[in-house]
């Protein structure tokens, strides 16, 4: 059974400072209708400008993923999209009055408590996951980072982390499935090493910084003047840095022995939820970052363009769920305007595959064209049409009572030439679940691995006169 969107049930209020900015800022996640996905709105600004979460929009990764869109920032986005992602959240609207998202402890438990508080609500649309068909690999030299995909029926990820350093040494994690998120994960908290923190100050950064809101990990010496100036930072007494050698500067207890590695696990999945659906695959990262995950979000969504338009795979060899006599049975159509051969997939709340042979016998080729035959494209829409009726009349008891009507065609683009000799295959996929019995559908015209045509149709079911 198909999963359905969820949203909040209602809406719920976050007060903190930004770890960058250090302003104070306000953020109230709300409900928001399905197929919305995740968004940002800046009451701050004039005309309250949307950012919507979405990978195109990342143009900062520097100590965090920001976005800007419509003239507008927002910074250290993926603790909260981890939280919402990891609790298995459709669709949000984030509003917040300043640039950056409050860091609160430096992990994303306290989003997820209120999420767990404020309940989850169905909505009325499916779920659509994307599920990888081949591995993907990533890499990036300089950064020494490598991210491999691979399909799953589960999202899962593995992370391994490596600073050279003797105090963090090689740590692993790893989640099963992301049901695992809200116990195991997002507790986690950020982390930094010390020796890090005078380049942060030195750049303006960390204005918002504090020892209750990352662990602080000292593995290397600093000297007097560098102590000085980042007691002054935290506003904390020099005494704090005096005693601490290697070890944690805030001398907290880790919430599990590889929290760190953890928690680039939390960051990987609040930055690939920036490709904008729930994902069924393992994820394999080696030295992750932000900048890293990010563009392998891009990857993955260039990944879902891509499965979106790849041909249905055909097998001469299998029997067809309809052959030509089946067609004749349920569809009204008949010589020379059956254009459909074979029904060879059927999902009745998602897809239809249908096939037609184009062979030089077709009427329409004796005037189309005369010395260069080309099939016209508004019989290429006719065939989809046709296609597209055996997915409205899955959803009756005998479809031979009933007729589909075409109503609307919409977006039609014509890309490839169909000539005698061509296999047609025909995928017609539900945009919306089907309301009093109107369905609206995307339709593609396939020739061997190229689109031959695409568009829109809406189609009504009615019984016949």
């Amino acid at each position: 059974m198909a999963e359905k969107q969820q949203t909040l049930k209602e809406s719920i209020e976050f007060n903190g400072v930004g770890l960058h900015t250090g302003k104070p800022v306000k953020m109230i996640i709300k409900p928001a209708p399905a197929n919305h996905w995740f968004k940002f709105k800046r009451v701050d600004l004039e005309g309250n400008p949307i950012i919507c979460a979405d990978v195109d929009y990342v143009y900062s990764t520097k100590r965090g993923t920001s976005l800007k869109q419509n003239g507008a920032e927002v910074h250290t986005t993926e603790h909260v999209l981890a939280a919402l992602y990891g609790m298995s959240v459709d669709n949000a609207l984030i509003e917040v009055d300043g640039p950056e998202i409050p860091i609160l402890d430096g992990s994303a438990q306290q989003f997820v408590e209120a999420i767990s508080k404020a309940g989850l609500e169905e909505q009325d649309a499916e779920r659509e996951y994307f599920e990888l068909s081949e591995n993907l690999k990533y890499e990036n030299e300089e950064k020494q980072a490598e991210i491999l995909a691979v399909p799953d029926d589960e999202y899962r990820v593995t992370v391994m982390v490596d600073y050279n350093s003797p105090l963090l040494g090689t740590q692993h994690a790893m989640m099963y499935n992301i049901r695992e998120f809200e116990d195991q994960i997002s507790g986690c908290r950020t982390f930094v090493f010390l020796r890090e923190l005078m380049q942060l100050v030195n750049a303006g950064l960390i204005k918002g910084g504090d020892v209750n809101n990352a662990i602080v990990m000292i593995d290397t010496d600093l000297t007097k003047e560098e102590k000085e100036k980042l007691a002054s930072t935290f506003n904390k007494p020099v005494s704090m840095l005096k005693e601490v050698g290697i070890g944690i500067l805030n001398n907290v207890d880790l919430r599990f022995e590889n929290e760190p590695a953890r928690h680039k696990l939390l960051d990987i999945i609040g930055d690939l939820a920036l490709m904008g659906k729930h994902i069924k695959a393992h994820i394999l990262a080696a030295r992750p970052g932000h900048l890293s995950n990010c563009e392998f979000a891009k990857v993955l969504k260039q990944q879902v363009k891509k499965q979106r338009t790849k041909p249905p795979q055909y097998d001469l060899t299998k029997e067809p769920l309809y052959n030509i006599n089946d067609v004749e049975d349920i569809l009204p159509h008949r010589y020379p305007f059956l254009l459909v051969d074979k029904i060879i997939e059927l999902q009745k709340d998602d897809y239809v595959v249908g096939m037609k042979n184009v062979t030089r016998n077709e009427e329409f080729f004796n005037g189309h064209f005369p010395g260069e035959p080309i099939m016209p494209g508004v019989m290429i829409i006719e065939a989809m049409a046709q296609t597209g009726g055996f997915l409205v009349l899955a959803h009756v008891d005998d479809p031979t009572q009933y007729a589909t009507y075409f109503m609307k065609i919409d977006k039609v683009r014509f890309k490839h030439k169909v000539i005698p000799g061509d296999t047609i295959l025909l995928k017609l996929e539900l945009l919306s679940p089907i309301r009093r019995g109107l369905a609206h559908m995307k339709g593609t015209a396939y020739v061997g691995d190229k689109i031959a045509a695409e568009g829109e149709l809406l189609a009504q079911i009615a019984k016949k006169q």
